[in-house]
């Protein structure tokens, strides 16, 4: 037996989706955070003055980034102090990794490839 759906019901569904990723992304866009984030280094690579501004406009989705670690100041010490995330963890899974593949895939703007271009002594 074919099931029919009426049409408002199909409409009031749809609607609330769209509303939801509506609000979702206005959220995300209102929370912008820093234009710049000051990462710490351990050993003597020396801080990371983090563009975070520059990569949410080019990224555009924050999950790509923060799956790994939660939208709030100072949650990649804390982890790593937590033994939660790995020393390089981030910077080689997250950042050098996708520079590399935007400069590999002919991309005119992929960002720093090795460590020293980011880790200012």
């Amino acid at each position: 037996m074919r099931r029919w759906i009426p049409p408002l019901v199909l409409s009031l569904v749809l609607s609330a989706g769209i509303f939801a990723l509506a609000l979702e992304e206005g959220l995300t866009a209102e929370n912008k955070g820093a234009e710049e984030i000051r990462l710490n280094s351990q050993g003597s690579r020396g801080v990371v003055t983090f563009p975070h501004r520059r990569h949410q406009d080019t990224i555009g989705d924050c999950r790509v980034c923060h799956q790994r670690f939660p939208q709030e100041p100072g949650a990649i010490d804390r982890l790593k102090a937590e033994n939660k995330l790995a020393q390089k963890e981030i910077m080689k899974k997250l950042c050098i990794k996708c520079h590399r593949s935007r400069k590999a895939a002919g991309e005119a703007k992929y960002g720093p490839t090795t460590c020293s271009k980011c880790h200012q002594r």
